[in-house]
């Protein structure tokens, strides 16, 4: 995801080596084999056998209330009706989960809207509200390890987070023709009910309608054509790759289209606003470039579809929406979609259990954008790194360990930018043929799972034969410049 402040900079002068902030799989069967699978060690409830009540938070100290324990989603259908006009929307969301424990009630995140019907396996089920709690009280206990499935029908104007310290808005926000949705960190919960929590990941298949005319746009890929009828048209996206609630997408409006493959072969969709149609040609070029180029750095890609999206909202920020990086009111450069699409690897495909270790997602992007600048004939990483560390010791950025990132202050540029100069010290200290291996093995053991920076330190010790733990706690948790 891109941060406010470097995304308006690309409106002005854009600087080569923007870094830009960014922004799994849930259920045993959707991680593949050899991958990891989603630590349920985060369920906020108790395991004793007199506790039936799933907790209202997935059990991350930093962000208490988001997600939910007692239940590991593995599928979510959603389909919703938007009109721009009202601003209102009308949902029905489907969700499939096992429960982690024997449940007599469970919570979804949720934020506004009236909710009118909740069924659980079929039967309707009675409910409280509680801020952006909901909690769901099925009409019979659901056993330990039972799979179930809730509909939650609801409607209402979508209310997106603001004011927040970081980013501003974010989340289900309104614009004049559609919507524009990017829900990093936790801004799901504003235009559909879930566990709104990175460290449960789902499937996911989006129906979604709005007037005739207008086009809407989710992850994966499109599943049949568009149906228009009675003047609105249904649109309908399948991503059958495991994500995490924030990377969901419904963003709504006028579009104009240029779809094909990249030069490997991979499919690629870009879509822009006419605001900014002169930028269409050069974003579906630009991301099909990277994405194979990526592939090539860090192993294969991922998913089944790339690709980028530019909306008329000036967000300020761009956001690495699962197969569709979203780019909010400007055209990026190239340093911003190596950027988002090098997340499509390191905090999409892999992801974190706690935010805590966000700079596993926003240090390896940041890094991968002085990588496509060296790779581009601009800069080195090398040089990008000694202008980095040339601040002076007082530098806000040596004030921030960037290995434990802060709740209050999520998407700080030490996080990124120190982030990356982390990795930068470690390829110094391994050499090059064993940092590229290990980005590509990091990337392949943990493909559709999830990661912590603990594992990241193990595998590059492992890998490189040395003891690296002096250059990790003075990068990563030292609040003052490292020595070289």
């Amino acid at each position: 995801m891109a941060s406010g402040r470097r995304a308006i900079a690309a409106t002005a002068t854009f600087l080569g080596i923007l870094s830009t902030v960014a922004c799994s799989a849930s259920s045993g069967e959707s991680v593949p084999p050899g991958s990891s699978a989603p630590t349920r060690a985060l369920d906020g409830g108790t395991k004793q056998a007199s506790d039936r009540i799933g907790a209202p938070g997935i059990g991350d100290p930093d962000f208490p209330t988001d997600g939910n324990g007692g239940y590991d989603v593995d599928h979510y259908r959603l389909k919703i009706d938007y009109d721009p006009a009202t601003k209102h929307l009308s949902g029905v969301t489907g969700i499939e989960a096992t429960a982690t424990h024997g449940l007599t009630r469970f919570n979804l995140d949720l934020s506004g809207f009236e909710v009118s019907r909740i069924t659980v396996d079929g039967d309707t089920a009675t409910f409280e509200r509680a801020r952006d709690e909901l909690t769901v009280i099925p009409a019979k206990p659901i056993s330990d390890g039972a799979a179930f499935n809730v509909r939650v029908v609801y409607a209402g104007e979508p209310r997106p987070v603001r004011g927040s310290s970081n980013l501003g808005t974010y989340g289900f926000i309104p614009t004049e023709d559609g919507a524009f949705v990017a829900c990093q960190p936790n801004g799901a919960k504003t235009w559909f009910p879930g566990n709104d929590h990175p460290a449960d990941k789902a499937r996911y298949d989006f129906e979604i309608t709005v007037p005739a005319g207008l086009t809407a746009l989710a992850n994966g890929e499109l599943v049949g054509e568009p149906k228009t009828a009675g003047g609105k048209t249904t649109f309908v996206w399948r991503e059958s790759h495991p994500m995490v609630s924030y990377l969901t997408t419904a963003t709504l409006g006028k579009f104009e289209l240029r779809r094909g493959t990249t030069a490997a072969g991979i499919p690629n969709l870009a879509a822009v606003d006419p605001r900014y149609r002169n930028a269409l040609d050069g974003l579906y070029t630009k991301s099909g470039r990277i994405t194979d180029y990526w592939s090539t750095v860090f192993g294969p890609y991922p998913f089944s579809s790339t690709g980028g999206v530019i909306d008329n909202f000036s967000a300020g920020y761009a956001l690495e929406n699962q197969t569709k990086p979203q780019y909010g009111g400007f055209d990026p450069e190239e340093s911003t979609i190596a950027h988002e699409l090098a997340h499509q690897w390191f905090g999409d495909s892999l992801s974190i259990t706690r935010w805590k270790d966000l700079w596993l997602n926003e240090g390896f992007a940041t890094y991968a954008e002085w990588l496509w600048t060296e790779h581009e004939g601009g800069i080195t990483a090398e040089k990008a790194f000694r202008d980095h560390y040339a601040a002076g010791p007082d530098a806000a950025i040596w004030k921030y360990a960037p290995g434990r990132a802060r709740p209050t202050d999520l998407f700080n540029n030490s996080v990124y930018t120190r982030g990356g100069m982390t990795l930068h010290a470690l390829r110094q200290r391994i050499g090059d043929p064993v940092f590229f291996k290990l980005l590509k093995t990091w990337v392949a053991q943990h493909k559709y799972g999830y990661v912590t920076t603990d594992e990241f330190v193990t595998l590059a010790e492992k890998l490189s034969g040395k003891q690296l733990d002096p250059l990790f706690d003075a990068w990563l948790f030292t609040e003052k410049k490292p020595a070289l």
